[in-house]
């Protein structure tokens, strides 16, 4: 596990003990990050990596200058780890990291806002879903521009009802799903090829992140084109 690109490019990233975290592979990271990039959701974003874990994601984004990551992490082992991966790559003068429970974070009152928030708990809990609820009900969470990532194993999806979220792409790469959600205010997308049959078993799933002026119903730049790597796999 490695720093792919920006300042700390290269790095290697110690691993958790244990099978309490879910790392993600760099394959998975290096196409995520091509898809944020593209989109210009990176350098000078603020980031939240809620289930820290390693903080493989967050720091990817501080590699690539992030304005700032904030990682949740209650676990000893993981928040130990964070820490280390942290000094190792020198990034930790814009990190900020949380020790303790996410869910507790998400429900506090206070007033932080971000472009990127990514999702990664721990397999068959269902804590993605509770996390994502929890977001959902806090809207100011998000900037009116930004994006929730659910990283999840293809057969722990469920549908969720949602009030001011709504998925507009889903990726998947080997035994690793990726779910894109946005603010429902701010745009009205057009995703086709996203049905829950389209997307386990398949290493390449159509969908389009699509942006239209209400105004004229013209299409205007804001397109998640990129194609999963065919060559990933379990």
């Amino acid at each position: 596990m490695r720093v792919i690109a920006g300042s700390a490019k290269g790095r290697q990233l110690a691993a958790v003990p244990g099978d309490s975290t879910r790392p993600i592979t760099d394959r998975t990271k290096a196409a995520l990050f091509s898809i944020l990039t593209s989109q210009e959701m990176v350098e000078g974003r603020r980031f939240l990596d809620l289930f820290g874990g390693t903080g493989a994601v967050g720091i990817e984004a501080l590699s690539r200058d992030a304005a700032e990551v904030v990682f949740c992490e209650r676990d000893r082992n993981a928040l130990r780890t964070l820490q280390r991966n942290l000094q190792t790559t020198g990034l930790g003068d814009r990190a900020r990291v949380i020790p303790g429970d996410a869910f507790a974070y998400l429900k506090a009152g206070h007033t932080d806002q971000f472009d990127v928030i990514y999702v990664a708990p721990p397999q068959y809990q269902g804590l993605w879903r509770r996390a994502l609820e929890l977001i959902d009900a806090r809207p100011d969470l998000l900037s009116p521009e930004g994006v929730v990532i659910v990283q999840i194993f293809p057969k722990e999806w469920q549908e969720v009802a949602l009030a001011n979220l709504v998925q507009f792409d889903r990726r998947q790469y080997g035994s690793t799903a990726l779910h894109f959600f946005c603010a429902a205010s701010t745009s009205d997308f057009q995703v086709p090829g996203t049905s829950d049959s389209q997307v386990p078993g398949t290493s390449e799933v159509p969908g389009t992140y699509q942006r239209r002026d209400e105004a004229d119903d013209q299409e205007v730049p804001g397109t998640f084109k990129t194609r999963a790597d065919a060559d990933e796999r379990p």
